[in-house]
């Protein structure tokens, strides 16, 4: 099965697998774990941020900095489509006891000019804002990326109002690939940022959060809270340094099927709204009557799995188990699709 359903169903390569059985492990939860403590210490670097922490899960990650960056009966500031609105439980009212304040962007990317019209004055009645989330890439938005100048734009606008400023960066280095920019800029720029292993890079498990020293202190203690501490979590941190070592640069790789696939798709009748593919996720609609149920059983049926992302919408990922043979093969099961 060609499966496009999501960059996170990726397995581990042989050389992750390998470095896997090699790690040199302790107890996390005693800071004893030198291939935990490596990896945290590598994506610190990286970001220009002092410290890091491994969490099992980027839910985890984006839910712990919003509980460290504000306190009950304030509010988060974000685009509707973000990870944290949409997939993450509501996790933001459970944890943290804060209100969101959805904005419509485009393809899910804010400029400061909107999130600095809709901070809100300071009132009894009213949550305070105090904290602004962007996911870069937008998942929702079609893998859409945060230019630098844009995000320039918004933490001056933050730091003039008070406010900070988390990035949900899940396919952080997907948007890294594209623009050129290194991590150490992007980082400079944020109090805070959400980085996931398991997605486009390929480990099996595992997010890092990255900020100062102060920050992530606290960041442990709200993850022994939410039962995040892990033991001999060497092994999977091993998968996260592997990743990052050898599993960036093909990124592009990923990126370029997700175009061979939309530049197909928008000759084919039976499409319509393919959003703008910046990186290696593509979501587009179904002409009626035309119904995602038939489209994705003729899929699943010529051996090609993606999945649903609304009434008449699709969404497929490419990822680094994905070859240009699969592509191909999509290819000809979407062009045989009848009308």
């Amino acid at each position: 099965m060609i499966n496009l359903q999501s960059d996170t169903i990726t397995k581990p390569t042989p050389g992750m697998l390998k470095a896997m059985w090699a790690a040199e492990v302790g107890d996390d939860v005693f800071r004893e774990d030198p291939t935990v403590n490596a990896l945290e210490a590598q994506c610190a670097a990286l970001f220009g941020h002092e410290a890091a922490l491994f969490c099992p899960s980027g839910t985890m990650t984006n839910q712990i900095a919003i509980k460290v960056h504000t306190r009950p009966l304030d509010e988060v500031i974000c685009d509707e489509m973000s990870h944290i609105y949409q997939y993450e439980v509501g996790g933001y009212a459970f944890h943290s006891g804060v209100a969101v304040n959805l904005l419509k962007g485009e393809n899910g990317i804010l400029t400061a000019e909107m999130i600095e019209f809709a901070i809100k004055p300071v009132q009894d009645w009213l949550p305070r804002s105090s904290l602004v989330v962007i996911e870069n890439t937008c998942n929702k938005g079609g893998g859409s990326i945060y230019l630098m100048e844009r995000i320039r734009d918004i933490r001056k606008m933050c730091q003039k109002n008070g406010l900070a400023l988390h990035m949900d960066g899940a396919r952080i280095f997907n948007a890294l690939a594209e623009t050129g920019d290194s991590p150490a800029d992007i980082g400079a720029e944020l109090d805070s940022i959400s980085i996931c292993l398991s997605k486009g890079l390929g480990a099996p498990v595992g997010s890092v959060l990255v900020g100062n020293k102060a920050f992530i202190a606290e960041a442990r203690r709200v993850r022994k809270a939410m039962g995040g501490g892990m033991r001999q979590a060497g092994y999977l941190a091993a998968a996260g340094i592997y990743a990052l070592d050898h599993h960036v640069e093909r990124l592009l790789d990923d990126h370029a099927h997700a175009r061979q696939l939309a530049a197909v798709l928008a000759e084919l009748p039976w499409v319509t709204n393919i959003r703008p593919v910046q990186t290696n996720i593509l979501i587009f609609d179904l002409v009626t009557p035309k119904t995602p149920v038939a489209f994705l059983s003729y899929m699943k049926q010529n051996g090609v799995a993606a999945s649903q992302f609304g009434p008449q919408t699709i969404r497929f990922v490419t990822h680094l188990d994905i070859t240009q043979a699969m592509i191909q093969h999509a290819i000809n099961v979407l062009t045989n699709y009848e009308l």
